[in-house]
Parts: structure tokens; sequence; C-alpha cells
């Protein structure tokens, strides 16, 4: 995976988010604002690039409504749900690492509680008609 051109450097990590979830570019917007390495990469999950990458994790990407968070780590490791964003949180500088603290909770009851939010994320946050298109600034940092 680290020789892969797509990535560039091979420590990148590929954050693909639902790309036109409010909530996930927001997510998105937050990393991007704190990451300050350059440790990830972005993608939407609508975009052929992801479904190249994830062509090997189909129960990921799933109809029209497609998991709004998975990380494709720098090693090769696929992580969604809870375990992805505890994972991002944890490789962010800062006190951000201090959140792998809710890894106590048991994986199911995160998840859970993680596809709460999923399933309400376009009521509470709203959509988009298209996916996020990155800035002149940010282009190379998407895929």
């Amino acid at each position: 995976m680290g020789s892969d051109p797509t990535l560039g450097d091979s420590a990148s990590h590929i954050i693909f988010f639902d790309g036109v979830c409010n909530l996930c570019n927001g997510f998105v917007n937050f990393i991007i604002d704190r990451d300050t390495k350059g440790l990830f990469k972005f993608s939407s999950l609508q975009s052929d690039s992801a479904r190249e990458l994830l062509a090997p994790y189909p129960e990921i990407i799933t109809g029209e409504n497609p998991e709004s968070v998975v990380l494709l780590t720098g090693d090769g490791r696929v992580l969604s749900e809870s375990d992805a964003v505890l994972e991002i949180a944890g490789l962010m500088g800062g006190a951000w690492p201090t959140l792998k603290v809710f890894k106590v909770f048991p994986r199911g009851f995160r998840n859970a509680v993680y596809r709460w939010v999923a399933r309400n994320r376009y009521r509470w946050f709203g959509k988009r008609d298209v996916c996020r298109l990155p800035t002149p600034e940010l282009k190379e940092r998407f895929i």
C-alpha cells in the first residue's frame, strides 16, 4: 500500500466521507484545520477513487446512504464507524488522542451511538446536492 502513487507519502491515511453530508464536510474541515503535518488525504465515498480503493470492502459502501466516515490507514487497514473516528483522533496531535479513552466502551455500544448519529445526520445537519469540491489550496489533499 505504501508504494501506491495515489497516496503519495507512505505515511498518508485516507479519510473517506459522505461528500453530500454537511456533518461529514464539517468533520473534514475540522481535520484539515488541525492536520498541520498533512497526515491525512480525503476522498468522498461517492468518488471513483473510493470505489476503486474500497472495492475489497463492499460492506463499507452500501446503497444511497454510504458509511459517513471510513479510514484507510497508511499500512492498509480499513476502519469504519467508531473505530475510524477514534483512530483519526489518535493520529492527530494535541489533546485529540485522549478521545481514544472511549475504546473502553464495547464496540457494539460505540457503533450503536455512531449509527444513530449517522442515521439522523441529514435531518440534523442537512445535505448538499453535490459532493464537495476542494479549493485550489487544498486540491493536493484530495484524491
